[in-house]
């Protein structure tokens, strides 16, 4: 899951310029203390001559001889402490300067991605998506049912559109709870403003939050990646994007049926589909034709292939939308 090796490249070479820029700071501050105290500089050459004696006896097996030695090594560090703050610098002065001390700007904890690391990597994540701005705003945490109807009753289902929203939220959540082992795809459909989008700005939220890889593109710039790749042979963005389509853990394909449908849209959107489901990663569609009107537009072959392999999700409502520029002007 994660990240293209150019995107992990790229976040490695910014730790190898940190550690470049702390390995100039500590050499720049070492020269300082030099003209300030020079007799740190001879300090520090007697604890290199008296060290090499030192690790000579050790090495001749005369350890009894290394007491005296060690005892003179012992009190050459703290004359350097002591010429250092005499000198108005602090103790910890000399010491390389990171910007994470927990992994020494490696990015790593032993074997382990450092705290540090995963954020960079969840920042990358978050900029790839296309949704870095819109997350803050729409997520699980500011889902808001009161947006939703008991009086709104579906006719298809006798249910009131607050207790069907109330089981898509479930839904969406019990998706992101499963995405690791399951490799889940979703399709969200219903009338216009009814917080299909919103649904699925939540779940992109939470995996890339768990570090997965999630891209979210509406449907006419998603199949104008394609159009781009067939037509236009030389468009590299192009087919970087497109490898990122087929590569990343969650494809979102956002109000499906807002682009000018035609075969060459229909071919590439089965095409695409089939080949996530085959190498096992999962997308989630939404769209605001019915399922009827899906089917007439994609082939009944894509039909089949969605309603075979995902969750289907129906969402009923008032225009959300709707509802909160009312609220606002009632507010105001």
């Amino acid at each position: 899951m994660g990240l293209q090796p150019s995107q992990y490249q790229a976040i490695m070479r910014i730790y190898e310029k940190r550690q470049f820029v702390s390995h100039d700071i500590q050499t720049s501050r070492y020269q300082e203390v030099i003209r300030k105290v020079p007799e740190y500089k001879h300090v520090e050459d007697e604890i290199s001559s008296v060290s090499v004696q030192y690790g000579r006896r050790l090495l001749s097996g005369e350890e009894s001889s290394t007491g005296s030695l060690h005892a003179t090594l012992d009190s050459l560090s703290k004359q350097k402490e002591r010429l250092l703050t005499a000198g108005g610098f602090p103790e910890d002065y000399l010491e390389p300067v990171y910007v994470c001390k927990d992994c020494k700007d490696t990015g790593y904890i032993g074997n382990q991605p450092c705290h540090c690391l995963k954020k960079m990597m969840i920042e990358t994540l978050y900029q790839q998506s296309n949704l870095t701005s819109v997350l803050t705003q729409e997520n699980f945490s500011t889902f808001n049912l009161n947006y939703y109807s008991d009086s709104f009753i579906d006719p298809k289902t006798n249910r009131s559109s607050r207790a069907i929203m109330l089981d898509a939220r479930k839904t969406c959540q019990g998706f992101v709870t499963d995405f690791s082992g399951s490799s889940p795809n979703l399709l969200l459909y219903g009338d216009v403003g009814i917080g299909k989008s919103f649904l699925t700005h939540c779940i992109a939220k939470e995996l890339m939050d768990q570090g997965y890889s999630v891209l979210y593109f509406s449907s006419p710039d998603f199949f104008s990646v394609f159009e781009r790749i067939t037509f236009h042979k030389d468009d590299t963005d192009a087919r970087a994007i497109y490898e990122y389509i087929r590569d990343c853990d969650l494809l979102i394909i956002d109000d499906l049926g807002t682009e000018m449908t035609n075969s060459f849209i229909t071919s590439t959107f089965f095409s695409c589909i089939n080949e996530r489901l085959l190498s096992k990663k999962s997308t989630v569609i939404s769209t605001n034709i019915t399922l009827d009107t899906l089917a007439d537009l994609y082939t009944e072959r894509t039909f089949s292939r969605i309603t075979s392999s995902y969750t289907m999700l129906r969402l009923v409502g008032d225009d959300i939308r709707i509802k909160k520029r009312l609220m606002n002007r009632e507010d105001a």
